[in-house]
């Protein structure tokens, strides 16, 4: 497909020579005014602007103003038969990419117009390169490589970018405040603000007033006009946490509002336009309160327009040492102290562990053993007290604990998980099945990682 390109000249014999020169390159528009130049910019993908600087009694410059506040700005490139050095300065302020005078050099025409083409080319490539680094960086905030949290992520980049309401499920420091994060800052409005009201927090009077805001004198001590978090989120994200312990009637407000995209500050009758992308999200089953009359089933339907299902730790055991890992090395730096390797018995109490508290529970487990070891390691004892204890079970390591960090002193993650499961395997006695129940994980995916590991 031929690159667009738009040739304005109130001269008919200046606009058919420079098609004749250069329709074999370009695919060629022509128009004679600016007016009737501005309509095929909005109406066709124009790549290139190649445009006079005076028309008549009309400025090639308010075109060129016009064109480059468009969405997807054309290359421009100005023409004129009056030269000089302040008029070039004056259209490249303004943003032109070039400036030629007529008579005009048909070959050094086509050439600027390929330099500008290309130039464009690579400016787009960068964007879209950029957009895919921040995207990615931004992805790995949520740790983990299990099918689990695969099927999260995928979830995350398919409906990040859309207006659709989320409902986030999950049990409490699964990381669905991580997830609302991620929603929001890859959507296309990260640079908008997110708001997050934690519902549970609030009584229900106070929670209708945080929401929606209320007027002077609405209820006692209403003293002044409150902005509510609704309206503070306009244009953005607002994240509502614990979204199952709203009471009714701010259930039915809240209908409202996702029906028809308005609000009611408490003690008005004004309706208020707002543009607010809602995620919600809760510990709690809301199909299940649906069932028990606990929460209303068309608020249900309004929020459950995708649903991302955030699961237990101890269901994606398989990621626990690349958590451990991350959490090592972030409390390692806020704390100013080397990067230590886990132990083998360390790393297989975590990874036996049930973990109720979930990745908010081995976090402050890492930093615990972080802030308590003194040693070159971080061994069982530094741990905290609740993995001592006899009820979380322990694999004991198959040999001596070995240093999880490479000759470079970075953390050996093929180590660790090698040297866990060959202590599980012979805990197990061999017995493959009983190996993957301690580590709580499928037989089929241990077979899977003792292939890969070369186990």
């Amino acid at each position: 497909m031929l690159p667009t390109l738009l040739i304005v000249d109130d001269e008919k014999s200046t606009r058919d020579g420079l098609r004749g020169a250069l329709e074999e390159e370009f695919d060629v528009y022509t128009a004679a005014s600016p007016a009737e130049a501005l309509a095929i910019l909005k109406s066709e993908p124009v790549q290139l602007l190649l445009t006079d600087l005076r028309m008549g009694g009309e400025s090639g410059m308010d075109l060129l103003d016009a064109a480059l506040a468009l969405p997807e700005p054309p290359v421009a490139i100005m023409m004129t038969a009056y030269g000089s050095v302040d008029t070039a300065v004056e259209a490249m302020r303004r943003g032109a990419w070039h400036f030629v005078t007529k008579p005009l050099n048909l070959d050094e025409v086509e050439m600027l117009l390929k330099r500008a083409l290309r130039g464009r080319t690579l400016e787009t490539e960068n964007k879209q390169l950029t957009q895919q680094v921040k995207k990615s960086h931004k992805l790995d905030r949520l740790i983990g490589k299990s099918p689990e949290i695969t099927k999260v992520s995928e979830i995350i980049q398919q409906v990040a970018p859309t207006r659709a309401t989320i409902l986030i499920e999950g049990e409490s420091g699964t990381g669905k405040e991580v997830v609302a994060g991620l929603l929001h800052h890859l959507s296309g409005r990260p640079a908008s603000k997110m708001v997050t009201v934690h519902c549970a927090a609030l009584s229900p009077q106070l929670l209708e007033s945080e929401l929606f805001g209320h007027e002077k004198g609405a209820f006692t001590g209403a003293a002044q006009r409150r902005i509510g978090r609704f309206e503070q989120a306009d244009g953005g994200t607002l994240f509502l946490d614990e979204i199952g312990e709203i009471d009714a009637a701010t259930q039915i407000k809240l209908l409202r509002v996702l029906s028809e995209r308005t609000i009611e500050r408490v003690g008005s009758n004004t309706p208020l336009k707002v543009d607010v992308r809602v995620i919600a999200a809760t510990n709690k089953n809301l199909r299940e309160m649906v069932d028990r009359g606990e929460f209303r089933e068309d608020l249900f339907f309004r929020l459950n327009v995708v649903k991302i299902e955030m699961p237990p730790l101890r269901a994606r055991r398989e990621d626990i040492v690349l958590l451990a890992n991350a959490f090592l090395q972030e409390f390692a730096k806020e704390n100013d102290r080397p990067v230590k390797p886990l132990t083998d018995e360390a790393l297989a109490r975590l990874v036996t562990y049930p973990w109720p508290g979930n990745v908010r529970e081995l976090r402050t487990a890492i930093e615990h053993g972080v802030v308590m070891s003194n040693d070159a390691v971080i061994d069982l004892r530094h741990l905290p007290q609740f993995l001592l204890s006899q009820a979380a079970v322990s694999i004991q390591p198959a040999a001596p604990a070995k240093n999880s960090l490479d000759a470079a002193g970075e953390f050996n993650l093929h180590a660790l998980e090698t040297n866990t499961i060959r202590a599980a395997l012979a805990t197990a006695r061999g017995n493959r099945t009983q190996a993957a129940d301690l580590l709580g994980v499928s037989r089929r995916t241990l077979q899977r990682k003792l292939k890969e590991l070369g186990i």
